[in-house]
């Protein structure tokens, strides 16, 4: 018989192997240390957002072909974070360390990532392998927050494994929104790239070691905290200073990028416009990159400029539609016809346009054709300027001065869908010519440009132009900086909305300096070699070019 007189002691349910005790010794009250947990998630998924967004802007702009980098990034951040996870089990012993130490290695890595990542293009000209890297080593810092702070939570007050796994998500997810938010629309615009990702590197910093050392500071030894104390003094000191040298550093690495003579680098809202060359002199010294890209070269851009513009104008050419072409050299082409009436100029970033009026050699080459009282100016998508009404008054030409079409923010500016609006925005009689990107070393882009347009409805005759560069895009052969580069080709497509137009231009145009009607045809030619036949349309939902 049970002898029920004798009160017994009733023992706690045994912990699982590898966790430490779920009782812990905190300066406030249950309820506040939760919330303070849960609002140190919310910083940290703010922040961890933040690097991933920062990582694939930069593989964007540096490597080029955003959908790819955003894969890249995005994937392997997701299975570092599974492994992260995994690797966190072992800190179960020491969870309170174990997560200020990860939360000053992530605010190092990430605060310093953009850094790290333009030097590699800029001395090494490569980022690839170190965007790779960082994404993985940020991914599995940012994988291993979760399962530590579900057991810091619990150590507060016990409670079910589902509402503690309900109440991080939340507060991990809202975390998440305010950090993509803040990234567009105030670190990128207000502090840059480098300095936006550092100065979330120390907010990073000092919200998990404030966690740690005030709330679950009774659960590290002496000797823990003064490590972690060292740790984030450090931490903190590397991400100062390198916000301190960041324009130092900008300078030094854009003249690796761009060369010695860089008189203008200005980040606007749509991209990154550096000018290179002499303040005076002749302006054939002058090169425009739009995020890293080479736009204009001072050298031979009117080979480009004359090639895309000139065949189109055979013909009525009384309003001209130019899309794209915000630095004007389109424009001064176009303008050298005195029975132009209207030129209309669309152009998305209004920085081009604004320096393309007010720099001394960039105004010098175009002919200072925004005083042309002919010229207008619209800053908008084309896209969404060629669904608008104002579309609709017709126009007689429309050249397309676009980004190449591999660069993937410009897909749909060569989709069926755009050259649908253009065919709907010409006069009966009217002309379309289009730069198609390089033809020689890239047949197929150039190829899919023409059946894209002929699935619009619009006859097509494809020819070519030889020059210095591509124009658009800075490859193996042409990288920002050099001297000399061998010569390569541009790929243009002129089109008609009710016949296929004829190759040739007028001899007794003014300052036509590289172009003949033999030389378009022998062009048209040698275009016809290269066909790829059989290549579908580009459409917005499936897109062709790579």
């Amino acid at each position: 018989m049970i002898d029920r007189s004798v009160p017994r002691r009733v023992l706690p349910a045994p912990e699982p192997e590898g966790v430490a005790s779920l009782t812990a010794a905190l300066p406030v009250r249950p309820r506040t240390g939760r919330l303070l947990v849960l609002a140190t998630v919310f910083v940290c998924a703010a922040c961890g957002l933040v690097y991933e967004l920062e990582l694939l802007a930069l593989g964007s702009y540096l490597i080029g072909d955003s959908v790819t980098q955003a894969s890249v990034v995005l994937s392997v951040m997701v299975f570092a974070m599974g492994v992260g996870s995994l690797l966190a089990k072992r800190l179960r012993r020491r969870p309170a360390f174990g997560f200020a130490a990860i939360e000053a290695g992530l605010a190092l890595l990430g605060g310093l990532s953009a850094m790290a990542l333009y030097a590699s293009f800029a001395w090494l000209g490569e980022s690839r392998p170190a965007l790779v890297a960082f994404s993985f080593a940020i991914g599995v810092l940012i994988g291993a927050e979760i399962p530590l702070l579900m057991v810091l939570i619990q150590r507060i007050r016990r409670q079910d494994a589902g509402g503690a796994v309900a109440d991080l998500f939340a507060a991990d997810y809202v975390g998440a929104l305010v950090g993509g938010l803040a990234f567009p629309f105030l670190l990128l615009p207000v502090l840059g790239q480098l300095t936006g990702a550092m100065l979330t590197g120390t907010v990073n910093a000092v919200v998990g070691a404030g966690l740690v050392l005030w709330l679950f500071r009774r659960d590290l030894s002496r000797r823990s905290r003064w490590l972690l104390i060292a740790a984030n003094v450090t931490v903190l000191a590397a991400l100062a200073c390198a916000t301190v040298f960041a324009p130092d550093f900008e300078r030094v690495a854009r003249r690796a990028v761009y060369g010695g003579e860089v008189r203008v680098a200005q980040q606007t809202g749509v991209q990154e416009l550096v000018l290179t060359g002499p303040a005076t002199g002749s302006p054939r010294s002058l090169d425009l990159f739009l995020d890293g890209r080479l736009r204009v070269s001072g050298y031979d851009e009117y080979r480009y400029h004359e090639a895309l513009v000139h065949p189109a104008m055979t013909g009525p050419h009384s309003r001209v539609l130019v899309l794209g072409g915000g630095d004007g050299l389109a424009a001064r082409e176009v303008l050298r016809y005195r029975d132009v009436t209207s030129v209309t100029v669309v152009e998305l970033d209004p920085g081009v346009v604004r320096l393309a009026r007010t720099d001394p050699m960039l105004s010098a080459l175009n002919g200072r054709v925004y005083e042309d009282p002919r010229l207008g100016v619209v800053t908008q998508d084309a896209f969404r300027w060629l669904r608008g009404p104002s579309a609709r008054d017709g126009y007689d030409v429309i050249v397309s001065d676009l980004p190449d079409p591999g660069i993937t923010p410009s897909t749909k500016l060569y989709s069926q869908e755009f050259y649908g609006l253009a065919a709907r925005a010409l006069h009966p009689g009217g002309r379309i010519a289009v730069h198609a990107g390089p033809l020689a070393t890239r047949p197929r882009t150039y190829w899919t440009v023409e059946a894209t347009l002929r699935a619009a409805g619009l006859h097509t005759a494809p020819y070519s132009a030889g020059g210095r560069l591509s124009g658009f895009a800075a490859g193996p052969d042409r990288s920002p900086g050099t001297a000399e580069t061998p010569p390569q080709d541009w790929g243009f497509v002129l089109a008609g909305r009710d016949r296929v137009p004829e190759l040739r231009v007028d001899p007794d145009t003014p300052g036509l300096r590289s172009l003949s009607t033999q030389s378009l045809r022998d062009a048209a030619r040698d275009a016809e070699r290269t066909r790829v036949a059989g290549l579908p349309p580009s459409t917005l939902p499936h897109p062709r070019y790579s």
